[in-house]
């Protein structure tokens, strides 16, 4: 070893040495630890995080590519972001806040940043090598044709699978998860007293369907079975187009036949698909829109001479808008950036095969009259339906949910904040025996008191209250936004938004993971009781929580950041084909975070678009 060598490879023992110590020394930062405890520090377990840290530094740094400073840029803001999020994250866990004033927080974000920026690099190179070796053995295997015969019988069992693997839970909670406002939805079309605060067409579907065969049968429990009998339809089926589209794609066998695994048997997936929520069906809308997505993408000329692809894209919007508000505002970001994508055609190089280049105009002109009819066929149809039901539209809380939240929060921590005529104005609209109800997880205990018609009355008035306290304690509003929102981004979280509530057989407790629950007029009579209480553990009880690594495939925040590193990996890879599905995705994220509180429902599509992501990041769709 020469003298140059030598100081070389002393620098890089000595960068990952230092980095290594002080990554390990910020290290219960962002672990969950009560105060003064020595689970950490006074532990063998930190000599091997010391140890495994100066390792994987120093190989990171010997592989690194560091004149490429746009994969650098890109893999510094995930860290910093990720960084950022387990370090509030572990603070609102623990006691409820974040302390902006603690310089622990502070020394401790860009040195774990910067800890992360390093691994992430490295683990970049090491999938774009293996995508490499891929692409080099494709050159040399020839895969075998499947006749078109087999390829449809294979679809037929594969969507059949899904079902019969699904049936026998269905008989464990039996007449399936009614649930989630299920009844409020239901007896809407009972008492023929409509309102828009759940969408109607998930309304008329769900009550109707159940009204219907009780009618006929003088039996509720047959009639929400049915109704999950036909959502099982509706899922299997998209399921099987998802696994159709990757096949299409040439996605690997082994992968695929992983994804028909892991929608026949993974508990969420199965949970969700024999729920009345609404979040189901939008999310099987979002999931097909991400397909349509993918193909616009890939090869812009091909789709919009297809009336099949082009029809998919409108009715999987359509439909998502239809089934949750959320879904309206995100698809009309979205709308933007693809015009902005077939306008300014941002996918370049050998990204987008597009089949006709100089059809850009025409593209931009085909987008613009696609999204026009999925807008005006969502603003027809709900005002038609808001028409003929005669259905009530006053309410304003599920909008104002953060402001709802921030001012409550204020007024419980820090009332010097209210001024006699702040507290007034604030009694008008929120009664004081709303605001005692405070749940810094949940908006429902006060939200549900909020008074439309004061609000109404004077917007304006209520719009000067919030930015007047706010200006005054804005560090309340941040935190009071954190703790209704973190357990989308923290991947430690423990969902128990709901403890303590009382509902029709049970209270809540440990966990409030699922709403296993089956609300009036129906009533548990499960066929299978063993299974039934498998479920119920697996909804109410942490159970899962304390299997290491296998929890994370049920935390919202690990799987969101698992997608994040995904989104940054196909961005720093210059994919901008799969970019803009994955944007859809964020956008629905974003809107979340901005509601009552944090539960899997709301972010189902991370669960139903799993095998899609996967074979984002392992093969190129």
């Amino acid at each position: 070893m020469d003298e140059k060598e030598f100081k070389i490879k002393l620098k890089l023992n000595t960068i990952a040495f230092v980095i290594a110590t002080a990554g390990t020394l910020c290290f219960p930062q962002i672990l969950n630890l009560k105060e003064n405890t020595l689970g950490f520090t006074n532990s063998i377990f930190s000599v091997f995080v010391w140890l495994l840290c100066i390792y994987a530094v120093r190989w990171s740094l010997q592989t690194i590519d560091w004149q490429d400073r746009r994969g650098w840029r890109i893999a510094g803001i995930l860290s910093f972001l990720f960084t950022t999020a387990m370090l509030f994250g572990v603070r609102l866990d623990a006691v409820g806040n974040v302390d902006f004033k603690d310089w622990r927080l502070w020394v401790s974000l860009p040195v774990l940043a910067c800890l992360f920026t390093i691994l992430v690099r490295k683990f970049w190179n090491f999938l774009g090598g293996i995508e490499e070796r891929k692409h080099r053995l494709a050159e040399h295997i020839r895969l075998p044709v499947t006749p078109a015969k087999a390829v449809k019988y294979v679809d037929v069992l594969t969507f059949g699978f899904m079902l019969l693997c699904w049936l026998p839970v269905l008989l464990a909670v039996y007449p399936g998860f009614f649930v989630y406002d299920a009844q409020e939805e239901w007896l809407q079309v009972a008492s023929r007293n409509f309102t828009t605060h759940h969408p109607l067409v998930h309304v008329l579907l769900l009550g109707g369907i159940v009204c219907a065969v009780h009618k006929v049968t003088d039996s509720y429990n047959l009639g929400i079975a049915c109704y999950m009998t036909v959502q099982m339809l509706i899922v299997s089926g998209c399921f099987t187009y998802l696994l159709v589209f990757m096949r299409r794609r040439k996605v690997a066998k082994g992968v695929r036949i992983a994804s028909l695994v892991y929608f026949a048997f993974f508990p969420v997936i199965v949970m969700f698909t024999l729920c009345s929520a609404k979040d189901t069906i939008f999310t099987a809308a979002l999931l097909m829109l991400l397909l349509a997505l993918i193909d616009l993408g890939s090869d812009s000329g091909r789709f919009f001479a297809s009336r099949n692809q082009m029809a998919l894209f409108v009715l999987s919007a359509l439909a998502m808008m239809l089934f949750r508000k959320n879904g309206v505002y995100a698809f009309a970001v979205m709308a933007l950036i693809l015009l902005l994508y077939v306008n300014k055609k941002f996918y370049s190089g050998k990204t987008i095969r597009d089949s006709h280049e100089k059809a850009q105009r025409p593209y931009l002109r085909k987008m613009a009259l696609l999204l026009a009819i999925i807008f005006a066929s969502y603003f027809m149809i709900n005002s038609v339906l808001i028409l003929a039901l005669h259905a009530k539209n006053e309410e304003n809380q599920e909008i104002l949910t953060v402001p709802i939240q921030q001012l409550a929060r204020t007024y419980k921590f820090n009332p010097e904040a209210f001024d006699p005529e702040d507290v007034a104005a604030l009694h008008a609209v929120l009664p004081e025996e709303a605001l005692v109800l405070y749940n810094p997880k949940l908006s429902d205990p006060v939200k549900v008191h909020f008074r439309n018609n004061v609000y109404a009355a004077n917007k304006t008035r209520y719009a000067k209250l919030w930015l007047k306290i706010g200006l005054r304690k804005p560090l309340s509003y941040i935190n009071a936004w954190l703790m209704n929102s973190y357990g989308f981004w923290y991947p430690d979280t423990v969902i128990d938004v709901y403890s303590g509530n009382t509902v029709f057989t049970f209270t809540y407790d440990e966990s409030s993971y699922f709403g296993y629950e089956v609300e009036e007029p129906g009533y548990r009579d499960s066929k299978i009781p063993w299974l039934d209480k498998a479920y119920r553990k697996l909804s109410l009880e942490i159970s899962q929580e304390k299997v290491p690594i296998y929890s994370m495939l049920y935390s919202p925040g690990g799987i969101f950041w698992g997608i994040a590193f995904v989104f940054a990996y196909m961005l720093y890879r210059k994919k901008y084909h799969i970019v803009v599905p994955y944007l859809m995705v964020l956008i629905v994220w974003l809107t979340v975070i901005l509601g009552p509180t944090y539960l899997p429902r709301y972010v189902l599509i991370f669960w139903f678009g799993i095998p899609l992501f996967a074979a984002m990041l392992l093969e190129e769709l």
